[in-house]
């Protein structure tokens, strides 16, 4: 018979870090339940709707259908990973609240990560291309119009920001 369980290595939020894993675990739940990492939220846990969405090696995935021993040796990425040492909100987040982009705040994280690796490309979109880019978060609130808007202004003043050097 198989072991049950695994020793994972890998970096969450820029720290080195190893766990004793169920290698039937989810992602989601490994970083819910073993590092508190709330902002993994599990919504649909088929990987439809986006709100557990992480970047693992710079590239966004759903941790409900992701194996917690896929991440061996990887670097992971949550929202709780994008604020500042100090507690201060990066650009994105933000501007999620500048732009009252939260509704019940449910899908928030999720879609705050796919824009962090959309916005990682330094490349301008246009309001439809970021509309499709975004698709694969839902929000059950119907607030996307202001999840655009945060998108587009942070997206804007990085590019803005780099012109200038």
């Amino acid at each position: 018979m198989a072991p049950q369980h695994k020793l994972v290595s890998f970096t969450l939020n820029g720290k080195p870090t190893q766990k004793m894993i169920d290698v039937r675990a989810s992602l989601s739940d490994m970083l819910r339940n073993d590092y508190s990492m709330h902002s993994v939220k599990e919504g649909c846990e088929v990987g439809e709707c986006g709100a557990c969405t992480v970047l693992i090696d710079g590239e966004t995935f759903n941790s409900c259908i992701y194996l917690a021993v896929w991440v061996e040796g990887k670097d992971v990425v949550t929202t709780e990973g994008l604020t500042g040492e100090d507690g201060t909100l990066s650009d994105i987040q933000q501007s999620f609240v500048d732009e009252f982009a939260v509704q019940c705040g449910y899908c928030t994280p999720g879609f705050i990560i796919s824009a962090e690796a959309l916005l990682r490309e330094n490349k301008r979109y246009t309001r439809d291309e970021l509309r499709k880019m975004m698709a694969g978060n839902l929000c059950r609130c119907t607030g996307y119009e202001n999840i655009i808007n945060a998108v587009e202004k942070t997206m804007e003043e990085r590019l803005e920001a780099k012109a200038k050097g």
